[in-house]
């Protein structure tokens, strides 16, 4: 089963998130298997952490909870709230796949947050820009509950536009780049 977590920082973590930095890799270096994506969010200014995204292919609910709550930063008190969802990978692979590479542009993570009848469930036809693309679930996989995507874009407007206006209570655009050791 495949997870969105996406874990967001207190305001004023940043000294304990970068003190955390090596034991929130060595943590998930041992979900290296499992990773779909990861990598963290940025205030406008492009250099304030504010958040970090982890796409995770693991056994239930429950493991995707403690793969959320037991993490360093998460333990530690980094973060303000998790949002832990399931979710369905529509691309059918991971961001070290992308054909774009790390480099090369601004990327973002969009998400569109609403409930009701599902949207935006076919992968947009103008595929080269995206990194992962998929639907928030609940936790049985019935109910549909947003939609999350990471992908490269000249700007958080043409970014915001991968979602159908008006078909979600909200639309967050956050900066974003492609996680793990440097």
């Amino acid at each position: 089963m495949e997870f969105f977590c996406y874990h967001r920082d207190r305001p004023g973590s940043v000294p304990l998130r970068e003190e955390l930095l090596e034991e929130h890799w060595s943590y998930m270096d041992r979900y290296t298997k499992e990773l779909i994506a990861r990598g963290p969010t940025f205030a406008a200014d492009g250099d304030t952490p504010t958040g970090s995204v982890h796409i995770v292919d693991l056994p239930d609910p429950a493991a995707a909870r403690a793969f959320a709550f037991d993490e360093p930063n998460h333990q530690a008190g980094v973060y303000r709230d998790v949002l832990l969802r399931r979710w369905r990978n529509l691309l059918g692979r991971t961001m070290w796949e992308f054909g774009g590479g790390r480099t090369g542009g601004s990327c973002y993570l969009v998400l569109g947050l609403g409930s009701g009848p599902a949207a935006d469930l076919a992968v947009p036809a103008d595929r080269d820009d995206l990194i992962a693309y998929g639907p928030l679930l609940s936790d049985d996989g019935a109910s549909w509950l947003g939609t999350a995507v990471l992908l490269r874009a000249p700007d958080p407007g043409t970014a915001r536009a991968v979602l159908t206006a008006g078909r979600y209570a909200d639309i967050e655009v956050h900066p974003w780049e492609f996680g793990g050791r440097r």
